[in-house]
């Protein structure tokens, strides 16, 4: 950050953000916006990547076009940008005629310098007309793909209407398209450089690893009373937003029903709701007064929150890539937060089945819902598999986690336990998937060596296999997480397709017991052990405060509520945690002197400083 490029771009995110500083990939993608080159970023939720095609249209006096998926996510990033006086519009089905003309007429005099767009609007004829104006008189400073990975058939979320994005090309030659996401693998990296026909992009990735959050999984046993333990932990620590994710409509509402009666105050967040009650539900989470929503997975992307404190998934989320996605939603402030998966082994064919199902009605291609069903059994090898959280989220990703331990997730903290007898049920395992002849899944294999009569067991004679029941005292939660830890040591394989077992290059060597595999699971919730090991892991306060700080944290928290009610805005958006956390310990005493905290930008000094001032220093 020497040149003098750098320079003028440290200044602009001082005055507009108040931030001193930037993450490395942050600059170079900056940089690559104002160098007109194209780009591909990929930094993890809550790692600043809007910063990213923030920054270059204010430096550059020209205006970046922003595709966005969601109108409630291009809602907040305006209202956001319009408090620190950055000039940002967006165009969306919610505008009445009149506004839409204004924003246009703001665009055609060179006013603005973001304006957000839905992928649909952006390849219509009307909207393509205007971007060639744009063009033509070298007002267009780039086009960013936001969500870019909904563009990639292999990714977690394809949105068949970001394929006809690479259209823009032919409208705007010339003009640097540049791709942010928070999740894509390298395969996804791929497809989205090719879909979108980037030109010698720059490929930026940051660290997917969130070291702030510690990640827990555990068998699924009465819901409502494993949620109410983690959010009494969160509470603990000064408490803070709590998410709760449900695969179906009717589990949002059963849950947060249960919720309500242990006290806690909970709702329900779905679809099928009537819009202006889900409306509700949203506000009064955005604006912090309420704590607990329950949802289906249509809730969160559109959120800004910056103290949640817990994110829940009450069954097992379709991909590794949805997990990391929806899991990132909690300390985006940087500070602790908790993520708590709770799972049964029918949860991954739930989704198959949901995959399937949907692949049929839409006709959709064989390879797309193979790719599909494969992302699910990822997920699931991930869920059961006893290594070490952080570490498996940063290799799915094809990053490389150099501690030995990270300290904050169920298995580094010693909330499992191994299993005493691994040798013996891993032989047994790798046997029976050799006596059925390596053509059926795990279900069919665990339902025999737990000897489970069912009519497919009977019908292909397995249960006249010698080791048929030899399992029968192991649970079927445990047994669904060996064979996907032995898959995961190259004991096993699994079809992509139709999910049957296969040995792997050390499948003969496990099973005659010359290759020792470690088997692990969870230590049960309510046993001994598990409370014996409970609170092991950091419980540091979310406020990173003294005890001797919590009530002057309280009471600016409750000034920016104040301030937020007067202007109809979340309270995230006046000052996040971070900034009160940073105002406490620095104590400014004159406005220069707020200056230097961060999140306090020209505007909110302007418009907030005095009154946060006086707060700090009254008795």
């Amino acid at each position: 950050m020497e040149t003098e490029t750098s320079e003028h771009i440290l200044d602009t995110i001082r005055r507009v953000w108040g931030y001193d500083s930037l993450r490395p990939m942050q600059a170079r993608a900056i940089e690559a916006g104002l160098d007109g080159r194209d780009c591909l970023t990929v930094l993890p939720t809550g790692g600043g990547k809007s910063l990213c095609y923030q920054v270059p249209p204010l430096i550059s006096g020209r205006t970046t076009v922003v595709i966005s998926p969601l109108i409630a996510l291009m809602r907040d990033q305006v209202r956001a940008l319009e408090l620190n006086d950055y000039p940002a519009a967006a165009v969306h089905s919610g505008l009445d005629a009149g506004g839409a003309r204004e924003i246009f007429a703001r665009l055609r005099a060179g006013a603005l310098r973001l304006l957000l767009v839905a992928p649909e609007r952006a390849v219509t004829d009307g909207f393509c007309s205007t971007l060639a104006v744009l063009t033509d008189a070298g007002a267009l400073n780039s086009i960013a793909v936001d969500e870019a990975h909904c563009i990639s058939q292999w990714g977690h979320d394809f949105r068949p209407e970001y394929r006809r994005l690479a259209e823009l090309r032919r409208v705007a030659p010339g003009v640097a398209m540049q791709a942010f996401t928070a999740t894509a693998t390298p395969r996804v990296r791929v497809d989205i450089v090719e879909q979108l026909s980037l030109r010698d992009p720059e490929i930026l990735v940051g660290t997917f690893d969130r070291p702030n959050l510690t990640y827990r999984v555990r068998a699924r046993h009465k819901p409502e009373e494993q949620i109410g333990e983690a959010i009494g932990r969160m509470n603990a620590r000064g408490g803070g937003g709590v998410i709760v994710y449900c695969l179906s409509r009717a589990g949002t509402e059963g849950l947060a029903d249960k919720l309500r009666g242990l006290g806690h105050n909970a709702e329900a967040y779905h679809a099928g709701l009537d819009p202006r009650r889900r409306h509700r539900v949203e506000e009064r989470f955005t604006n912090e007064t309420l704590d607990v929503v329950v949802a289906t997975v249509a809730f969160g992307m559109g959120i800004d929150r910056s103290n949640v404190r817990l994110v829940v998934h009450a069954n097992v989320p379709k991909s590794v890539e949805a997990y990391q996605q929806e899991t990132g939603r909690a300390g985006r402030d940087g500070l602790p937060a908790e993520c708590l998966l709770l799972y049964a082994p029918s949860d991954a064919g739930k989704w198959e089945q949901l995959i399937r199902r949907s692949a049929e009605e839409g006709h959709a291609d064989e390879a797309a819902t193979r790719a599909q069903l494969e992302l699910v059994r990822q997920m699931r090898r991930l869920v059961t598999s006893m290594q070490c959280r952080h570490r498996a989220l940063s290799e799915h990703f094809g990053q490389a986690y150099e501690n030995e331990s990270c300290g904050a997730c169920d298995v580094c903290l010693g909330e499992t336990e191994a299993e005493p007898d691994s040798r013996r049920v891993t032989q047994i395992l790798m046997s029976a998937v050799a006596r059925v002849d390596q053509r059926f899944g795990a279900g069919h294999v665990i339902d025999v060596v737990r000897g489970r009569d069912t009519e497919k067991v009977t019908r292909f004679g397995h249960d006249r296999l010698q080791l048929f029941g030899l399992l029968e005292s192991k649970r079927k939660t445990a047994l669904v997480g060996y064979v996907d830890q032995l898959v995961a040591a190259g004991a096993l394989e699994q079809d992509p397709e139709f999910g049957t077992l296969r040995f792997g290059p050390r499948g003969v060597g496990a099973m005659k017991g010359e290759i020792e595999i470690k088997l692990a699971r969870p230590i049960g919730t309510g046993s001994k052990k598990a409370e014996r090991r409970r609170g092991k892991g950091p419980a540091p306060a979310p406020t990173d405060l003294i005890p001797e700080d919590l009530a002057l944290f309280e009471k600016l928290r409750s000034l920016v509520r104040d301030i937020a009610v007067e202007r109809g805005l979340p309270p995230y958006m006046i000052f996040t945690h971070r900034t009160l956390v940073d105002m406490i310990q620095k104590r400014p005493a004159t406005l220069d002197d707020m200056r230097l905290i961060t999140g306090v930008g020209e505007a909110k000094l302007e418009a907030f400083g005095e009154a946060f001032l006086r707060a700090l220093h009254e008795e």
